[in-house]
């Protein structure tokens, strides 16, 4: 699994929401705690607000904020928000991708290894990695 540049982006906002305890996070203070680019932010945080993540707050004191507790969000639905689903090879996603799946020697592993991937994904919620290091 390749995490993109704006997953990354994604996972630093969610954290820093998460830091936050339901406080609501200005994008000014996203970006200067978590170094994400300004030019990121927003449509991040738009892909974030569709999949049920965060909700916007409008007004003078507005912001994002996360939609559910922290310990309900794990990496995977914040990595496949951003980049929909992933793995080392297409067929572990779709086998119509490749004509040699039903019959190929490695398709099974490349299978197992999106399924361990995204089970150690869902096991990392957001409270847990809140308590950890600056960024």
């Amino acid at each position: 699994m390749f995490v993109t540049r704006e997953a990354d982006y994604a996972i630093r906002c969610v954290l820093h929401m998460a830091r936050q305890g339901g406080e609501v996070t200005s994008i000014g203070g996203i970006c200067d705690a978590m170094l994400v680019p300004r030019s990121f932010v927003a449509k991040i945080l738009q892909r974030l607000s569709r999949a049920g993540i965060v909700r916007s707050i409008r007004g003078v004191k507005g912001g994002f904020l996360l939609v559910k507790p922290a310990a309900e969000i794990n990496l995977l639905e914040v990595i496949e928000a951003i980049q929909g689903k992933s793995a080392a090879n297409i067929c572990a996603i779709d086998r119509s991708a490749c004509s040699l799946s039903g019959h190929c020697a490695i398709h099974p592993i490349w299978v197992k290894l999106r399924y361990m991937v995204e089970e150690e994904l869902k096991k990392q919620t957001f409270d847990v990695l809140s308590k950890r290091g600056p960024l």
